[in-house]
């Protein structure tokens, strides 16, 4: 089933994003496999964030995540051209809303993190001088077939962001463009950011963070 590949696959993005590269890595795809193998082993010894603990997991993004993407670029381009009418509040409580989206997503993923979880990185097509590219990779496990997960990154600096995510051919920010677009088109960002906290609300009461 599709949602359930996604879910696998998410997993090994949160890992990629949330290490933070102890030793920093001059090339793209040296940091995603570098960063992807580090947290795939920390995520199979910690239980509680397996467990779907969101104050956990929370702290995992604030810490490690956010420094590694270009959030801002990920949730307007999310937004798409409706972004740029939406006003500085609007702004920030759709990033805010979106985050804790993606986290509820990751939350509810972290259990298919398997001891055979195992990512291998495709061929680089890419010249030196890009300051945007894919990264490719394939997750494999015991769970099922391998599912294509690759990453779009740019060069801020001397460093490289995320900002946006392929899962098994699907783009992250072009299926999410897609539902928001409708939303906004028929009633409005404001129904949007509404009807973002109200799934992240209804989400979190499902299954509340452990203490």
């Amino acid at each position: 089933m599709w949602i359930q590949r996604f879910f696998s696959a998410l997993v090994v993005t949160g890992a990629f994003l949330g290490a933070g590269a102890a030793r920093a890595e001059t090339t793209p795809d040296g940091l995603v496999k570098q960063v992807s193998n580090e947290v795939i082993d920390a995520v199979k010894a910690d239980k509680a964030i397996q467990a779907g603990d969101i104050q956990r997991i929370n702290a995992l993004v604030d810490a490690k995540v956010m420094p590694h993407v270009n959030f801002q670029r990920m949730t307007a381009s999310s937004v798409g051209r409706h972004w740029r009418s939406a006003t500085p509040e609007q702004q920030k409580r759709l990033q805010d809303e979106f985050k804790t989206l993606l986290i509820r997503t990751y939350a509810g993923a972290l259990t298919q993190v398997k001891e055979q979880t195992t990512v291998q990185l495709k061929p680089m097509r890419a010249q030196p001088t890009d300051n945007e590219v894919v990264v490719r990779t394939e997750v494999r496990s015991s769970a099922g077939e391998p599912v294509q997960l690759d990453y779009r990154l740019e060069k801020a600096a001397d460093s490289w962001r995320v900002f946006d995510i392929n899962v098994g051919g699907i783009w992250l920010v072009e299926q999410y463009r897609n539902s928001f677009a409708q939303e906004i088109g028929a009633n409005g960002v404001d129904s949007l950011i509404a009807k973002l906290a109200e799934k992240n609300k209804s989400a979190g009461a499902a299954k509340p963070a452990k203490s």
